[in-house]
């Protein structure tokens, strides 16, 4: 047994020291692992490149929004979405969905003003259904309003690395700068009556 063990060491030894080897052999223990860590940097890259690319489009699309003066149409929607979609990767297919939301100090919730989705690729906002996000609202006063903007892109990696197909989601919620409200289907400028305290 000793003689086994002494066996052992001195090969393991040998073969520590040994400098000999094959440039192919190795290259074809490698080069794989070099092509999946080259392509698994570009997918990443390019999922974090679509993130962000979605990231901003949502954010300016609120930003637009909330500049408004004047009641907008359902039309002024759908222009809305054609901008998100050229702000984002042409080969992604957004959803959007636009709500205007206001606190109610009597039923102390929030309270759905209008809700428009284009091509109705999401159901638009009840005040029921609007309770499940309500923690995502910031506190607000009686009478104020806020524009909430959802986009869901659907995104696939390019190459099959192990990463899963996602959906990047924003939900932003902005105050309109200028106006109390933006009406829906209305042409003229907010008021009282347009932007009721409910």
């Amino acid at each position: 047994m000793k003689n086994l063990t002494s066996m052992l060491r001195l090969k393991m030894a040998r073969f520590g020291r040994e400098e000999t080897g094959s440039v192919v052999a190795e290259a074809v223990i490698v080069l794989p692992l070099f092509l999946w860590a080259y392509i698994a940097l570009f997918v990443y890259w390019d999922a974090f490149r679509s993130m962000n690319a979605v990231q901003k489009a949502a954010f300016t699309v609120s930003d637009m929004i909330s500049r408004e003066k004047l009641g907008k149409t359902t039309a002024y929607i759908n222009g809305v979405k054609q901008v998100l979609e050229y702000l984002i990767d042409e080969n992604q297919d957004a959803r959007m969905r636009v709500t205007e939301v206001t606190w109610s100090d009597v039923d102390k919730k929030f309270k759905v003003h209008w809700s428009r989705s284009p091509g109705n690729a999401m159901t638009p906002l009840t005040t029921a259904t609007l309770q499940r996000y309500a923690y995502q609202i910031p506190k607000m006063n009686a009478g104020d309003y806020v524009i909430i903007v959802e986009v869901q892109v659907d995104y696939k990696p390019n190459f099959d690395i192990g990463m899963p197909d996602e959906t990047y989601k924003e939900f932003i919620v902005t105050q309109p700068r200028f106006v109390p409200c933006i009406p829906m289907d209305t042409v003229g400028v907010p008021n009282i009556s347009t932007c009721p305290l409910m």
